[in-house]
């Protein structure tokens, strides 16, 4: 099937290579045991390829967020489940970008040999969910250290991640002229963390994503974890946000070729009435349409990377392409379980698995909705909803 994806190709075809050594078999005993795929991780790891956007002078590939999203696409449309690396991913250009020299010196080259794992954001709080302005937790400055208390949610990784990127508020939230101020992130190394004051709780969910609630009790962080300027984490932040949104999106295209492909071949061969179901317009009709919109999602990534490679504003396009791709993925998942019928239904067809770790992205790391308020406000310059 030729695609807008044929790009890339000496990447596609080493992660091909790579995938091809952990079939559906592995992914579904990961998924049954609600396991981490530690084997699959090292290997991406050992080969480089989660090292992508660390510069070369720090040990990694020197890539852009193109070539890493084409790495998560291959590596869903393969059959695997990118969530359970891709913080490494869109956390790395935050530091990259935003942190000292000081900072990149003596973590990107651990990270990107793999003694370092980079894997966790905390930002999401029960009471504020996207809402991000309005977070509680805070790190108050106390001599060379912040002392941190507050609450996170839905902080996926932590379990198996050396470090996380926190943000808190610094400066209360009346206290500042604009409420994006105020904000600031920092590095946390998280086993240090777990013994001075950060209790983490495992939430059980539909999908196998280790994911987590956060308490922190007057922990304490050196200073000078703290990245770039004081109060201005916000804007910091939003570097990784936007990588997040387009990797996810990547994420969700190889998802939706998956899709397309496993039933464009089950509905061939199907035949019920004397014909291949695949036949009928009925069932054509739908997969042809997810394909075009997994196509057209997979223009809008290009482009959503193309501007943040370039340094150039990119919410946007990162936006929309999240939202395009989560919803073409979603089309082409329901499609794909429909006409495998029954069978769709049955683990070893792998079919259910991946229709539940595509459903997520309807949600998260950002609602569709929020996305529609995004565009309707910063694009359409219509009232502001909320």
């Amino acid at each position: 099937m030729q695609t807008v994806s044929d790009q890339y190709q000496d990447i596609r075809d080493a992660i091909r290579d790579l995938c091809g050594q952990f079939p559906a078999e592995y992914h579904r005993k990961v998924d049954e045991a609600r396991a981490y795929p530690e084997e699959f991780v090292d290997a991406l790891t050992k080969a480089g390829w989660l090292a992508a956007l660390i510069p070369e002078e720090y040990g990694g590939s020197g890539l852009g967020l193109t070539e890493a999203s084409v790495i998560m696409e291959e590596i869903n449309r393969a059959g695997g489940n990118s969530g359970a690396c891709h913080g490494q991913m869109y956390n790395m250009n935050t530091l990259v970008r935003h942190g000292s020299e000081e900072q990149r010196q003596r973590y990107l080259p651990k990270i990107a040999s793999g003694e370092l794992r980079l894997q966790s954001m905390g930002v999401t709080e029960p009471t504020t969910g996207t809402d991000t302005t309005k977070i509680k937790t805070t790190a108050v400055r106390r001599g060379d250290r912040y002392v941190v208390n507050g609450q996170k949610v839905w902080i996926s990784r932590v379990q198996h991640s050396d470090l996380m990127i926190l943000l808190a508020r610094t400066t209360p939230l009346a206290d500042v002229k604009k409420k994006s101020e105020g904000l600031s992130i920092f590095i946390v190394d998280i086993q240090d963390a777990m013994k001075k004051g950060m209790e983490v709780r495992p939430i059980l969910n539909m999908v196998n994503h280790e994911t987590n609630e956060l308490f922190f009790d007057e922990l304490e962080i050196p200073a000078e974890n703290l990245i770039g300027e004081e109060g201005q984490g916000f804007k910091y932040i939003l570097t990784g946000l936007n990588a997040e949104r387009t990797l996810i999106a990547a994420e969700c295209i190889g998802d939706g070729y998956w899709f397309v492909d496993k039933v464009s071949e089950y509905v061939k061969e199907r035949v019920v009435f004397g014909r291949p179901i695949g036949q009928n317009q009925g069932v054509q009709f739908p997969i042809a349409e997810a394909f075009i919109e997994v196509e057209a999602a997979n223009l809008m990534r290009f482009e959503a990377c193309r501007l943040y490679d370039a340094h150039q504003p990119c919410g946007t396009q990162a936006n929309m392409a999240k939202y395009l791709a989560a919803k073409a993925s979603w089309e082409a998942a329901n499609a794909c379980l429909q006409f495998h019928g029954g069978f769709g239904f049955a683990c070893e067809y792998d079919v259910e698995r991946k229709f539940r770790e595509t459903r997520l992205y309807q949600v998260a790391p950002i609602s569709t909705n929020l996305i529609l308020s995004y565009v309707a406000e910063h694009v359409l310059g219509l009232p502001r909803s909320f």
